[in-house]
């Protein structure tokens, strides 16, 4: 049994989150939480609070055990860039690039 939550359009650029995915993959969800609870970056804080409705719709959708459970799979996609112009010298304009994410995390049961 696989559950998931997203999250759509997180303000952070995928880069930074993968890096924090990378470390709770694979892992049993009360290890990843405790993680995700101590991590500095901002990605932590997003990635727990995904992990937290995932392992909510297990318990609710398929009655599952939470000391069962396991990070199956953490998959950050790039949403849509918000594109924003700062001025610069000459009346010129430099692009500003700011990346958006969609975070979807997956558990499952530790015996699969």
């Amino acid at each position: 049994m696989h559950t998931f939550a997203k999250l759509k359009n997180a303000r952070i650029s995928p880069q930074k989150c993968r890096l924090v995915a990378d470390v709770v993959r694979g892992k049993p969800v009360g290890q990843a939480l405790a993680i995700l609870r101590f991590m500095p970056q901002k990605g932590g804080d997003m990635v727990r609070k995904v992990l937290e409705s995932a392992i909510a719709n297990a318990e609710h959708n398929h009655n599952a055990d939470i000391d069962e459970l396991k990070v199956w799979r953490i998959e950050i996609d790039t949403a849509a860039t918000l594109k924003r112009f700062t001025a610069r010298a000459k009346g010129r304009g430099n692009r500003i690039v700011k990346r958006n994410s969609h975070i979807t995390v997956y558990v499952a049961d530790a015996a699969k």
